[in-house]
């Protein structure tokens, strides 16, 4: 393409979700109440982890990241996919994309190594029950949440940079965010490169963690196995049964939305995969964690106790 057609823009306009009014505000009122239920959810998590000492254990350290995670990936996008339901002018400046990129990518990076360090938490749960407080100590804790920040931040910066040094062709994003395959569609060079940084970024972020994930759940599987009462092999079944839900949801939209080539798949399904994993997931993970889990139902009972006892 000629460099005259090549642009540097000030700003970008997403298409969003629909362009029927009725539509659209349906969507406002329905992402609106799903939205507050995300942060409520996952603050709830938060605060139970830190007011219960029973809950000061290294399954619900790296789960109180989740949820933290989860409300800062949530407020990176739904609040202004909210505003711009409700508005004619869905525009976005060339920073705040950049920011909001650059956030998402973090956010979801994180999430992805922090269900590999769970997995692992879990693995050393159940294969090793009696030195679990002796292998999983704080010092470990803290380094593998702090590894995933690191790597995080780090494969994010590499990926928003390169994406955001190219000239654009065209404003207009067919998204309700800036997301990174939407992005790479509006730039006027070859994106080669960016092409391979993306399935490079891809099995860093999404097949390393995955494989981790299943080579502790295989091992997890093969030790349940062995326990010869149906009891215990129910109760260590169910110490595991809702991260391995989260993790069935998480790798599942990424492999389908990141693993294909950029240019195989529809633009419109990787609006709705991106939706779900930046709207419903947030929302159902404090829900699959505290509904499956009697630690977390029993902490929120305590606590609710305590209020009461104070309000007589």
């Amino acid at each position: 393409m000629g460099k005259e057609n090549q642009t540097w823009v000030s700003e970008f306009f997403l298409l969003g979700l629909s362009s029927d009014w009725g539509t659209q505000v349906s969507l406002f009122v329905l992402f609106l109440v799903m939205y507050l239920l995300t942060v409520l959810g996952n603050l709830i998590i938060i605060i139970l982890i830190l007011l219960d000492s029973r809950l000061h254990i290294p399954m619900y350290f790296f789960l109180g990241i989740l949820s933290f995670v989860d409300i800062c990936y949530t407020n990176s996008t739904v609040p202004q996919m909210l505003i711009h339901l409700l508005s004619a002018w869905k525009s976005i400046s060339f920073h705040r994309c950049v920011l909001q990129l650059y956030i998402s990518l973090v956010m979801g990076n994180i999430e992805f190594f922090l269900l590999s360090a769970m997995a692992y938490d879990r693995y050393v749960a159940v294969c090793h029950p009696l030195h679990y407080m002796v292998i999983m100590h704080g010092g470990l804790c803290l380094g593998l949440a702090s590894a995933c920040v690191v790597v995080a931040l780090t494969n994010s910066l590499m990926q928003a940079v390169m994406i955001f040094q190219l000239p654009f062709c065209h404003k207009v994003i067919n998204h309700f965010a800036c997301e990174i395959l939407a992005m790479l569609r509006l730039v006027c060079v070859d994106i080669s490169l960016n092409k391979v940084m993306v399935a490079i970024s891809g099995f860093l972020v999404i097949i390393l963690p995955c494989t981790l994930v299943l080579f502790s759940y295989a091992h997890i599987v093969a030790a349940i196995l062995r326990i010869r009462s149906s009891q215990g092999r129910r109760k260590a079944f169910g110490t595991c049964a809702s991260h391995l839900t989260v993790v069935s949801m998480c790798f599942g939209t990424a492999f389908f939305t990141y693993m294909r080539p950029v240019g195989r798949s529809s633009e419109e399904q990787e609006k709705m995969v991106s939706l779900f994993y930046a709207v419903v997931t947030p929302m159902l993970n404090p829900l699959i964690y505290s509904l499956r889990n009697n630690d977390v139902i029993g902490a929120l009972k305590r606590v609710l106790e305590k209020l009461k006892g104070k309000n007589r």
